[in-house]
C-alpha cells in the first residue's frame, strides 16, 4: 500500500516537473531555469504543507527522491521538448499543461489532507482543507510568480476550486475509512476529471467585465 501511495507520489511529482519545465521553456530559460521552475513546481505545494503543520525539516529536505525526480523529469524535458517547438505548438503546450496541472493537483490534494491526517490534525476539519488546498495549487502559484506570469490559481478554469473539491473528497473518505491509497487514487481520478471538463466547456468563476478606474 506504501508502494502505491509512494508511486502516485512520484506521477504527481513528475506531472508538476513536467508543467514547470514546460512553463520555463515557454519563456526561454536556459536549462538552470527550466531545472529550478521544474523543482518548485514540484515540491513548492509540499514544502508549503510541511511548513504549516509545523513539520520540520520538509519532507523534501529529508527524502530527496520526489527533488531528483523532479530534477530528472525537467532535464529530460529540456532535452527532448526543445523552447521552439514549444512556442510553436500551442495548442500541445496548452493540452499538455493542461493534463500534467491536473495530476499533479490531484495528487497533491489529497496528499495534503493525508499528511495532515496523520499528523493528528484529523478532526480540523477547516486545517486539513486549507492545507489540502494549498499543497495542490501552491508550486503552480510559486512557478508563475517565478516566470512573472498572472498565477493559474487567479485567472484560469477552475483551478483552486478543483483542488478544494479534491480536499474536501479526500476528508470525506478518509473519515468514512478509506485507507490513504484509494483516497489519492480517487481524488485524482475527479480533480482531472473536473479540470477536463471545465477547459473543454471554458467554465471559469464569475469576474468583473468593466474596467475599474
Amino acid at each position: 500500500m506504501e508502494l502505491f501511495i509512494l508511486i502516485l507520489e512520484l506521477i504527481g511529482t513528475v506531472a508538476f516537473a513536467v508543467s514547470g519545465a514546460m512553463v520555463a521553456l515557454r519563456k526561454r530559460m536556459d536549462v538552470f531555469g527550466v531545472i529550478v521552475l521544474g523543482l518548485i513546481t514540484a515540491v513548492g505545494g509540499g514544502i508549503m504543507r510541511d511548513l504549516i503543520l509545523g513539520l520540520t525539516p520538509p519532507l523534501t529536505f529529508i527524502e530527496p527522491i520526489y527533488a531528483i525526480t523532479a530534477i530528472i523529469t525537467s532535464v529530460v524535458v529540456f532535452i527532448l521538448a526543445a523552447g521552439r517547438f514549444i512556442s510553436k505548438n500551442h495548442r500541445f503546450y496548452d493540452k499538455v499543461m493542461l493534463v500534467m496541472d491536473s495530476i499533479g493537483l490531484g495528487v497533491f490534494s489529497a496528499n495534503g489532507v493525508i499528511i495532515a491526517t496523520e499528523a493528528g490534525f484529523a478532526d480540523n476539519i477547516f486545517l486539513l482543507l486549507f492545507v489540502g488546498t494549498v499543497t495542490g495549487v501552491g508550486g503552480g502559484v510559486l512557478r508563475d510568480l517565478l516566470a512573472g506570469d498572472m498565477p493559474f490559481i487567479l485567472v484560469r478554469h477552475i483551478y483552486a476550486v478543483a483542488a478544494l473539491a479534491g480536499a474536501t473528497l479526500a476528508v470525506l473518505l478518509l473519515s468514512l475509512g478509506i485507507d490513504a491509497a484509494t483516497t489519492m487514487l480517487a481524488v485524482t481520478v475527479v480533480v482531472v476529471i473536473i479540470r477536463l471538463l471545465s477547459a473543454h466547456y471554458k467554465l471559469n468563476l464569475p469576474r468583473c467585465k468593466e474596467d475599474i478606474e
